[in-house]
């Protein structure tokens, strides 16, 4: 389930309705998996959600309804994602969330034990 409205997301990007719906949209979907990657929990939609899947077991460990500060990070790494079209780093691979986004994430991130 998508956590940021696509038309949320167009107004982020400053696009016009219509003209990028399917790129934004992708963009939106990645961000949202890369979130999710880096605070390795699950999160869902609505406490309802939450509850539901706790009942049925498939919760994982530290589950968590969403939040304004996940939203956010997953909007500004749409924002760069869109920005930069074109990114490339010479002479190595950089694929990381933007700074931003981690900052808003970090506190809910779950780091596995040594």
């Amino acid at each position: 389930m998508a956590f940021v409205t696509i038309d949320l997301a167009i107004k982020h990007v400053r696009a016009e309705v219509g003209t990028e719906d399917d790129l934004i949209q992708l963009y939106l979907e990645g961000a949202q998996q890369a979130a999710m990657a880096y605070v390795n929990r699950q999160v869902f939609a609505t406490q309802e959600d939450l509850d539901t899947a706790q009942t049925a077991g498939t919760a994982g460990d530290f589950p968590m309804v969403v939040n304004a500060a996940i939203k956010a990070a997953i909007l500004k790494t749409t924002g760069d994602l869109y920005a930069n079209r074109e990114d490339s780093v010479v002479g190595a691979t950089a694929v990381e969330l933007p700074v931003s986004a981690r900052r808003l994430l970090r506190p809910y991130r779950i780091t596995p034990g040594v």
